[in-house]
């Protein structure tokens, strides 16, 4: 475990999954389960609650493919995402064939959630709903497809916008402290401070 949570790669795209324990919330947060939904399940229940929230930086295929078996597997219905993804999330064309076909059931998500551990910072750019987690507790935000190490998200995908990425990093995530520890959708960490020095793209 690092920082208080766990990281496991997942899907032929290798999506950075984690699961984190949360006292103040009384519940594991799963962010992103894109695939290996037994694999992940069994990483949830090693820890001591029993109540399970899964929540979404963003709606693409990769980070989603898991969300039927992993909420049927841990016995869960809470679901956060960004409304702004909504149609992203119900769309058709959300697929990477032939192996990530189009979800054909979508668990309904809910677009609010109360935490006392998390901040939701609201980075449209990769999508227009994508999110990053901000857990000041361990000085950590998980960006998903935001920002990653030495590098940014795509906007050549419908919803996508470079302006409003920018805009997104320089304006939000580079607001917080520069010790924070980048944990990306895909992926090594990095860091605010090295990504503000270091990012080619910024």
């Amino acid at each position: 475990m690092k920082n208080n949570f766990l990281v496991e790669k997942v899907g032929f795209l290798e999506v950075n999954c984690y699961l984190i324990p949360s006292e103040l919330d009384s519940c594991v947060y799963i962010i992103d389960p894109g695939a290996s939904p037994d694999k992940i399940a069994t990483m949830a229940k090693s820890f001591k609650f029993d109540s399970y929230k899964i929540i979404l930086t963003h709606a693409h295929i990769d980070h989603i493919c898991a969300l039927n078996e992993i909420m049927q597997l841990l016995n869960t219905d809470s679901l956060y995402l960004h409304n702004d993804d909504m149609p992203l999330y119900k769309s058709p064309a959300n697929e990477l064939q032939p192996l990530m076909p189009a979800l054909k059931k979508h668990p309904k998500p809910s677009h609010s959630i109360e935490s006392k551990d998390f901040e939701i910072i609201h980075t449209p750019g990769h999508t227009r709903g994508g999110v990053c987690f901000y857990f000041k507790r361990f000085n950590t935000v998980f960006t998903g497809d935001t920002l990653f190490k030495q590098s940014i998200g795509r906007t050549d995908f419908p919803g996508g916008n470079m302006d409003s990425l920018l805009n997104s990093i320089k304006n939000k995530l580079f607001a917080l402290p520069d010790d924070t520890v980048v944990c990306p959708g895909h992926a090594d960490f990095s860091s605010i401070q090295d990504e503000k020095k270091l990012n080619p793209f910024l």
